[in-house]
């Protein structure tokens, strides 16, 4: 594992909220740990060089954290303004396609017409791709998340009107 990977992941980390995280491979045992104030991460490796260089990307984490708990602000805020509407939340932790692959449509906009079991996007965790489906039938009202999006577990994505 390079330097470049464990720092994506610790900026992962950072923004997915998630409060600990810990990754054993054969020669590699990160843990990561995020508070409110700080972001700590622990690397054992028998290679004493990246032990030291992760030390040097923390602080750039800190500003990324404090964006991310400022995020899941907002949808709340939206939400008690709509409360007419059904709202799609994410089953899990991890980030947010709303198409299929790069090439092709989006499964939803503004103004779709959705039935319940439709694929309204998929929700990538640990190489994994969950795709979510509507447990409504109704219309797309507004998009909560942009594509590509790190999102939190029972985060609003979506806003559906049942009419």
């Amino acid at each position: 594992m390079d330097i470049k990977e464990i720092q994506s992941l610790i900026k992962f980390v950072a923004k997915s909220g998630a409060s600990e995280v810990k990754l054993e491979m054969e020669d590699v045992k990160i843990t990561i740990k995020t508070g409110s104030d700080r972001t700590e991460t622990t690397i054992l490796q028998a290679a004493a060089p990246a032990t030291q260089m992760p030390q040097q990307a923390i602080p750039a984490v800190a500003p990324v954290q404090a964006e991310a708990s400022a995020a899941p602000v907002a949808p709340k805020t939206e939400d008690s303004d709509d409360s007419k509407y059904v709202t799609i939340k994410s089953p899990i932790i991890g980030t947010m396609y709303r198409k299929p692959s790069p090439d092709k449509p989006t499964f939803v906009e503004v103004g779709s017409k959705i039935n319940k079991g439709d694929t309204v996007c998929i929700i990538e965790a640990m190489k994994l791709f969950n795709e979510i489906e509507s447990e409504v039938s109704g219309t797309i009202v507004k998009v909560l998340v942009d594509d590509s999006s790190p999102v939190e577990f029972d985060q609003p994505l979506f806003l559906v009107d049942p009419s």
